[in-house]
């Protein structure tokens, strides 16, 4: 039986842990007919040790993405590996310490630099570095955490993701004309590394208990691999610019 990613070509960021949407999104994607090549940092052989539980081997590519030659080189690496892509999986995002945990009043910009770096302007980065090796009907995929709302704990990766959503926004505008789509995905709080990294995020994924329509798992990121892979298919291919909520329904929620 073929799958909604026959024969297509996707780079995936982000596969740190068996547990992250990442990780699950590269699964599925092989389970849906792709082919799979990973990036990660600051340690590949982290990613490669976890990339030997999806059903397929897959090659991992060092990729930090503040590093413009890391940036400038991927292009010919993805290119020997698969020739290349029909879509991009942005799962990216990182903030200092003191950024986080209830100091945003305190945060010197230094460190907001910093998670705006990494967590949006990668966005771009990667898109760009990308954009060679894509033709019409590629599609980028983000992941970003609703940015509509301040959260607690989370400081400044709010601001930081919500420049993410800006940022989705404009490159949808501005690859539209070569036929490629830039959309996100909006999941609920998954027990993953860069979650265990943020002060008091108990706090925060405790919101999902009590507003969540739909039982939301804290320990299953699949839900939102699947809807990653949904758009990175062909079954979207007038939809740019969007934010895909994967929440169990919180973020329709009143009070």
């Amino acid at each position: 039986m073929s799958g909604i990613l026959d024969s297509k070509r996707i780079l995936i960021t982000g596969v740190l842990m068996e547990s992250s949407i990442a990780f699950h999104t590269a699964k599925v994607a092989q389970e849906q007919g792709a082919e799979v090549i990973l990036t990660a940092f600051p340690r590949p052989t982290l990613t490669e040790r976890i990339a030997k539980k999806l059903p397929k081997p897959a090659k991992v590519i060092e990729l930090d993405v503040t590093n413009q030659e890391h940036l400038d080189r991927l292009e010919g690496l993805v290119r020997e590996e698969l020739g290349s892509l029909d879509g991009v999986v942005h799962s990216i995002g990182f903030a200092p310490q003191d950024a986080l945990g209830g100091n945003f009043l305190n945060t010197p910009f230094e460190s907001v630099a910093t998670a705006m770096h990494v967590s949006a302007f990668s966005l771009k980065s990667l898109a760009m570095a990308c954009k060679p090796l894509m033709s019409e009907g590629g599609s980028i995929v983000g992941l970003t955490f609703d940015a509509q709302y301040a959260w607690p704990q989370y400081d400044w990766m709010g601001p930081a993701k919500a420049a993410l959503e800006a940022t989705s926004r404009y490159l949808a505008r501005d690859l539209g004309k070569d036929g490629l789509r830039c959309n996100l995905i909006s999941a609920g709080p998954i027990g993953s590394m860069a979650a265990k990294s943020i002060p008091g995020f108990a706090e925060l994924a405790d919101v999902w208990n009590t507003r969540a329509p739909l039982a939301w798992d804290m320990s299953d990121p699949e839900p939102a691999g699947r809807g990653v892979v949904a758009l990175l298919s062909d079954f979207f291919p007038r939809t740019t610019g969007e934010i895909i909520h994967v929440d169990s329904g919180v973020h329709m929620m009143g009070a």
